[in-house]
């Protein structure tokens, strides 16, 4: 009998510890907003690693702030290995499994165009921090996706006014054959073609992403005897086209139009090979002396012993969104995120943004300028910076590409 009570009094206490952990779970939870990341760390790492950093250092900041609405800020991050059906398997392992309230990330862009579907479909928040394509904010925009970073159209029109100044004829085209470069391309053709009517495209080559096979590609490109070329390349296609180029005398006396190479994790890795006085987009983070952008570099240097990159402006600049719409939202709701989002209003360490309402574009803009070679590295020079709200469509034209919320 003694022993059948002493059972019955563990069970009792192990029921009532069982409890106790939970309510201590739930009350955790109740102290935290969860939010899930994915991205594509492994296949990407050069801009997803510094990325990583911007948005870690943000919510460090917010949380040392006191967190939102009385809650610290919590980031479930995910690798989606650049798949796009990886990427939704994960979002919906996110939402139900870890309750995140909303998601932000993305890199590629048909990666980006999965998780935009996935939003609408499931009518979950989120915030596209990098992927360039135009659909995310056109075609296929809905009521719950706003996207950071301009799009593949604002990057090319805040280049087509210096590629016109040049005025050269022939133009040659070399891309990453997918979403991002082919519209890349289709934008600067339209853009170029409008303002420059007698202009001729007199080779065009679409090279796969990641597995660019440089010879050919600059010696196609050499046949062709070009003008001018516009290159909407990245990451190690961009470096071996540039080295084969230099080989082959592909650039001499030809003007380069290229989005992206300005940016350091595509820039740094060439060091002295880096191209000289190509147009590009860019981040020069050693130039620009705002007292906001010195702060977040300083602040970024002292956490990380290292420079930032433009991942690194781009994550810390999606996570200070997600914590202002929060603010403004005064809740996680969904409905109400994607309201609060339409307008809001954000500081970024290089310039004020706005969410804007007709299309959930940010007005984050861009810098361009020439590339130069300075003590062994590749810098930017002559460079300004776009705002991205002069790099809009009319939006009687937006209204035809989007689909209504």
């Amino acid at each position: 009998m003694t022993h059948r009570i002493g059972f019955f009094q563990r069970g009792l206490l192990l029921a009532s510890a069982a409890v106790t952990l939970a309510a201590a779970g739930g009350a955790q939870a109740q102290s935290t907003i969860r939010i899930g990341e994915i991205n594509s760390y492994k296949a990407q790492p050069a801009f997803l690693e510094p990325y990583r950093r911007g948005w870690e250092m943000a919510l460090e900041e917010v949380n040392a702030a006191g967190g939102v609405l009385g809650k610290k800020l919590e980031v479930v991050a995910r690798d989606d290995n650049g798949n796009p059906g990886d990427s939704v398997r994960i979002a919906e392992e996110l939402v139900a499994r870890e309750r995140v309230a909303l998601l932000f990330g993305g890199f590629l862009s048909n990666t980006g165009l999965a998780l935009t579907d996935y939003a609408k479909q499931h009518k979950v928040f989120f915030l596209a921090a990098e992927p360039l394509t135009d659909k995310i904010v056109w075609q296929n925009g809905n009521k719950y996706t706003y996207r950071l970073r301009p799009s593949t159209y604002m990057l090319v029109a805040s280049v087509v006014k210096e590629a016109v100044k040049l005025k050269k004829k022939r133009w040659a085209l070399v891309y990453p054959n997918y979403e991002y470069g082919q519209s890349a391309v289709a934008s600067f053709k339209a853009l170029l073609k409008q303002a420059q009517p007698d202009v001729e495209f007199v080779a065009e080559q679409a090279t796969p992403l990641g597995k660019i096979d440089a010879g050919p590609v600059t010696q196609a490109l050499a046949d062709a005897r070009p003008d001018a070329i516009f290159n909407a390349l990245f990451a190690a296609d961009l470096g071996k086209f540039v080295r084969e180029g230099n080989t082959r005398g592909l650039f001499e006396g030809v003007e380069v139009v290229s989005l992206l190479t300005g940016e350091p994790e595509y820039l740094d890795p060439l060091k002295g090979e880096a191209p000289v006085n190509w147009i590009v987009t860019g981040y020069p983070w050693y130039a620009i002396n705002t007292p906001e952008h010195k702060k977040f570099v300083e602040a970024y240097r002292k956490k990380f012993n290292d420079y930032p990159r433009n991942g690194s402006l781009v994550g810390y600049s999606a996570l200070m969104s997600i914590a202002a719409g929060i603010r403004k939202a005064g809740s996680v709701d969904a409905d109400k995120l994607a309201a609060a989002f339409s307008g809001l209003k954000v500081d970024t360490p290089v310039a004020p943004i706005v969410y804007r309402a007709q299309d959930h574009q940010s007005t984050l803009g861009a810098f361009v300028g020439r590339t130069g070679v300075k003590d062994g590295r590749g810098i930017m020079t002559s460079f300004t910076y776009v705002d991205g709200a002069a790099l809009q469509l009319p939006d009687a034209e937006v209204k035809k590409l989007r689909p209504a919320d």
